[in-house]
């Protein structure tokens, strides 16, 4: 092997298998948040898109989403209209899924596990149960709350980082106790 491959390897190794440094990883999703600002004219997000989602399956199955108080609003109700593939969030919460696919495929980090019990199944399902309606009550998930609200500058992402603390730490306790 000569030392172009030696080098090639090394970068591959460097890019697809080891992690990258939490430093490297804090400055990407900054330089991310200020491109999505300038892009879409907001911070970054994902469980609005996911209510976005839901709305517009339901109003394509006949529903009327658009005479709920949620999207009574300016922004909802011109999420509503503009439709899925005008959407940013869309777009944003897309390139999440698929770039993490990607991510994981390139990193040959794709397992399929079986499932230990429905023990499992059930605090899987509950705790992102729990996760959505959190992430809907508290503005949202620690992406659009705590991410981009911290980076604005606003109250409720360092209220959202406090209470995220002490809830990670009741929740860890919970799942040693009864999952693990």
């Amino acid at each position: 092997m000569n030392r172009y491959q030696e080098e090639a390897a090394k970068l591959k190794k460097a890019l697809l298998k080891d992690p990258f440094p939490y430093w490297m990883g804090a400055i990407l999703l900054g330089l991310l948040n200020i491109v999505t600002v300038i892009i879409f004219k907001s911070g970054l997000g994902v469980t609005t898109t996911f209510s976005h989602w839901a709305a517009w399956i339901l109003k394509a199955l006949g529903g009327h989403p658009e005479n709920w108080v949620f999207y009574q609003s300016e922004s909802a109700s011109k999420a509503l209209a503009a439709g899925f593939m005008r959407d940013g969030g869309t777009m944003q919460n897309l390139g999440i899924i698929f770039g993490a696919m990607l991510a994981t495929l390139l990193a040959s980090q794709f397992r399929v596990k079986k499932i230990k019990n429905s023990k499992q199944i059930v605090a899987a399902a509950l705790g992102g149960i729990m996760m959505g309606v959190g992430a809907r009550l508290s503005y949202g998930c620690n992406i659009g709350a705590l991410f981009s609200g911290m980076a604005s500058m606003s109250l409720h992402g360092w209220v959202f980082m406090f209470a995220m603390f002490i809830g990670a730490f009741f929740g860890s306790k919970l799942l040693v106790k009864y999952f693990i």
